[in-house]
């Protein structure tokens, strides 16, 4: 759940909680900072959530965040957050500018970064590595008696930024990945510390080429592949596969564009990972698939993501449910049958529906899965 694109009210997380619990699903992972804000107070860096929130009640503070978490741990949903870094950090510019690299580029942003606004921490910076370590001593300690993780990010960094680093002034990434392990290695560090297991995004692993401990957790995202690869080298791993379990694929674009060229390329809009992933679509995607057999055990699970460029508290409830749903089936009872076969949609879908109904019950918003005459008459509306 991305709480830093838009921000969401307590109330919206608890309620996600009861419906993961309703469904046997047991993580919550809460993306809580990102570049276009920062709403996670820390009290011994109040400036973080003073100037880089939305706005000044849009903002989670310590006590806030431990309820959010308690509520999860006695409805049997770990509820742990991710910081994402070194990349996706530029909402720290509006207090700490001397930190970032790369911050706010006009009108090329997208040179430096997947999203507005650019930015990344500086790579070779002592005085990043103070500022980490006090973010980390004040969060950590806050966060272990609730959680076995922290979530340490590391997707999408773009090299470019690091042209713009006065600590580094390169964008190859002979020089930069030696700094990477460094940069990840004290960040894990502080992690293992505060007794917690370190969770990173597949480039890491994958692009980075880092050595990493056998505690960390690598999450994947860019295809089946990923998850192979990331076994293979004998770590652990989280299955989800954006091309099947990203929820807020097929909306179109959040992005403007101007008139002419760039307008003309991107019609008719469609966001990068259209279309829409429906609930049957969902129920298709094996986490194991070709992941040798004496390996499966290294793959601890699934997620299922839902970004925030355009949901909000509005209509987050149906963005995220019934599909996922599907999901928690999948990944309670494999994705195929005793028969080794799909399992099938025409029986999923009357159970779909009547879970729809009985979260619609408990005040979860979760949109239809088909209108009443299929649910009423067996399988007439089966093909």
């Amino acid at each position: 759940m991305d709480g830093a694109r838009n921000w969401y009210p307590p109330a919206s997380i608890l309620r996600m909680i009861d419906a993961l619990a309703y469904n046997k699903m047991n993580r919550l992972h809460i993306h809580i900072t990102d570049s276009q804000s920062w709403p996670l107070e820390i009290p011994s860096l109040p400036l973080l959530a003073e100037k880089g929130a939305y706005g000044p009640s849009m903002t989670y503070d310590s006590a806030t965040l431990a309820f959010i978490q308690n509520y999860g741990a006695i409805r049997g949903v770990q509820t742990y957050i991710e910081i994402d870094m070194p990349g996706h950090t530029s909402s720290i510019a509006y207090s700490y500018p001397e930190l970032i690299a790369a911050f706010n580029i006009q009108p090329h942003w997208d040179n430096y970064a997947a999203e507005p606004a650019s930015g990344t921490l500086k790579l070779n910076s002592s005085a990043v590595d103070s500022f980490l370590g006090t973010l980390f001593d004040d969060l950590l300690p806050r966060l272990s008696p609730y959680t076995s993780y922290f979530h340490t990010g590391g997707d999408e960094v773009n090299v470019n930024a690091y042209m713009l680093d006065d600590t580094v002034r390169a964008n190859d990434v002979a020089i930069l990945q030696p700094l990477m392990q460094r940069f990840v290695d004290g960040i894990h560090a502080a992690v293992r510390k505060a007794g917690l297991n370190p969770i990173v995004w597949e480039e890491m692993l994958l692009t980075w080429n880092l050595t990493l401990g056998s505690d960390v957790v690598v999450q994947s995202w860019l295809s089946d592949k990923s998850v192979v690869k990331i076994v293979r080298k004998g770590h652990k791993a989280l299955a989800g596969n954006y091309n099947y379990w990203y929820l807020d694929c097929g909306q179109g674009q959040w992005l403007d564009f101007y008139p002419g060229t760039s307008s003309q390329q991107y019609y008719p809009f469609a966001d990068y990972c259209s279309p829409r992933k429906n609930w049957r679509l969902m129920y298709t995607y094996d986490p194991l698939a070709g992941v040798p057999a004496n390996m499966t055990h290294l793959v601890l699970g699934g997620e299922v993501s839902i970004w925030s460029e355009q949901t909000d508290p509005v209509n987050l409830d149906r963005q995220v449910w019934p599909r996922t749903c599907a999901a928690a089936e999948v990944l309670w009872s494999g994705a195929q049958d005793e028969n080794g076969r799909n399992r099938s949609q025409i029986t999923a879908s009357p159970r779909l529906s009547e879970m729809r109904e009985r979260l619609v019950a408990r005040g979860i918003m979760a949109e239809p899965v088909q209108m009443p005459y299929c649910t009423q008459n067996g399988t007439q509306c089966a093909l």
